[in-house]
């Protein structure tokens, strides 16, 4: 629900953005044509020509205020360091825009035009940034958009914590509880908080109270707990922020977030934000869309030779973790017989697996019994590209044993990946899977994604590993 409430708050941001930004574009050419602010020598110039710019102008914009990572959720920055990344996004995206006008000569544009409305923009967006922002920090004071926190610590650094969230509830952070370094303070308070469990619970507090961040504000004698910490929260899907004991000797370069004045180092965050999930969340719609519209004819011979080679469903749904851990039934064409698993229980397909019908291995071998899942995309449950989905009684056995495995799971799973489209599939070494998934969720980028589609097509979809 919180994921859905910032996709939806930063689309309504991008949306407020474009209508500002194209109002200061017509504002400006109204201010240096149509008022006696400036005298006019050359005639006025037909509105339809700096019209024109407006598609170019949107595009520009749009890019480069992601680039700034101008519609990453800010609840601790400032409106002052806002307003700072604003100027410099408007400065960029004027000279692209001169650069863009320079290059199509047929029109020529007032310089001063380009004037007025980099400063319009500028004001204008800093604006309705800060109405933005004023109206989510009223919503979050009445309990909406909240995000459920716990603090590791209890001595001053953590009290102060406690404090500055207390002063500005408008961040939106609910602390649910403290946790301690020492096994003799549960049951006591801070700052009227109840101390919930100490650094070897918080694994279990962290499941139990379905807590989205964890604020580290332990004191230099304790460090060491910070390393229990952090081992025991694993690979729980949380976003993690550690708040320096030191914090006085920090330099404005230390690329940190701020809570009134105090900085919050960012170890572990969500590697999709703001437009990033529109814009990946579209291209899944779109190539969706596509893929099954051209498959359609192939996804009906296989159904129909199915029916006639095997008895039993079309179909095959099993159940799949997919992105925050939680679970959906995947679709693929049924390659094996009905009672497949009915004496082994859940295992992992092997090489010339006797499981298999005639027609099922040719299925997985090309990967065909693979297309249903377009659907899965379709309603959301999956993404074209991301971490292949594993099943939930195989994860329980490899997070245990291998490191940050199920971090893979803060991208939603996806139908192709960057360790498939490398080899790295089917009974493959499943650590290095997981270091080329956890290098795409570090590295994604919508480029990476088409990158990765285009490398499935090239390289085909028949696999030696695929069986």
């Amino acid at each position: 629900m919180l994921k859905k409430h910032s996709q939806f708050f930063e689309s309504l941001l991008f949306i407020a953005d474009i209508i500002i930004i194209v109002a200061s574009w017509l504002f400006s050419y109204y201010l240096r044509f149509h008022t006696a602010f400036i005298p006019i020598d050359k005639g006025i110039p037909p509105l339809r020509i700096y019209i024109l710019l407006i598609i170019p102008i949107i595009l520009i914009w749009g890019f480069v205020f992601k680039w700034f990572g101008l519609y990453r959720p800010r609840r601790i920055a400032s409106h002052i360091r806002e307003i700072f990344d604003i100027t410099k996004a408007c400065a960029v995206s004027i000279l692209v825009l001169i650069a863009v006008t320079f290059v199509y000569r047929q029109y020529e544009f007032s310089r001063l035009v380009f004037l007025f409305f980099g400063i319009t923009n500028v004001i204008a967006l800093s604006t309705e940034r800060w109405l933005f922002r004023e109206v989510l920090r009223y919503l979050r004071k009445k309990g909406y958009n909240l995000r459920h926190a716990l603090v590791v610590g209890t001595g001053e650094l953590a009290r102060e914590v406690l404090s500055r969230l207390e002063m500005h509830p408008e961040i939106g952070l609910k602390v649910i509880g403290l946790v301690s370094a020492h096994h003799d303070e549960s049951g006591k308070e801070v700052n009227g908080i109840k101390i919930i469990g100490d650094c070897g619970d918080i694994s279990h507090i962290i499941k139990d109270k379905k807590v989205d961040q964890i604020i580290i504000a332990l004191p230099p004698r304790e460090h060491a707990n910070a390393v229990e910490v952090l081992r025991n929260i694993g690979d729980e899907m949380v976003d993690i922020k550690v708040v320096p004991d030191l914090y006085e000797f920090m330099t404005v370069r230390g690329g940190i977030d701020e809570l009134d004045g105090l900085p919050i180092i960012s170890l572990q965050d969500t590697p999709l934000y703001g437009w990033n999930i529109v814009v990946k969340r579209a291209a899944d719609i779109v190539f969706s869309i596509i893929a099954i519209t051209l498959t359609a004819p192939i996804m009906v011979l296989i159904a129909i030779v199915i029916k006639f080679t095997s008895p039993g469903a079309v179909f095959y749904r099993q159940e799949r973790m997919g992105i925050g851990g939680d679970t959906f039934e995947m679709l693929k064409f049924r390659s094996m017989r009905i009672d497949a698993e009915g004496e082994t229980g859940a295992v992992w397909a092997k090489a010339d697996d006797p499981r298999r019908t005639l027609f099922g291995a040719f299925l997985r071998k090309t990967s065909l019994d693979e297309l249903p899942q377009f659907f899965n995309v379709l309603k959301g449950d999956m993404s074209i590209v991301g971490p292949r989905p594993e099943r939930p009684v195989f994860i329980e056995e490899f997070r245990k044993s291998i490191p940050r495995y199920m971090l893979r799971h803060k991208m939603k799973a996806g139908i192709t990946g960057w360790a498939q489209v490398n080899g790295w599939r089917g009974d493959t070494d499943l650590k290095k899977r997981i270091e080329y998934d956890l290098y795409y969720i570090e590295n994604w980028s919508f480029w990476f994604d088409l990158k990765i589609m285009w490398l499935t097509v090239w390289k085909g979809l028949v696999s030696k590993n695929a069986y």
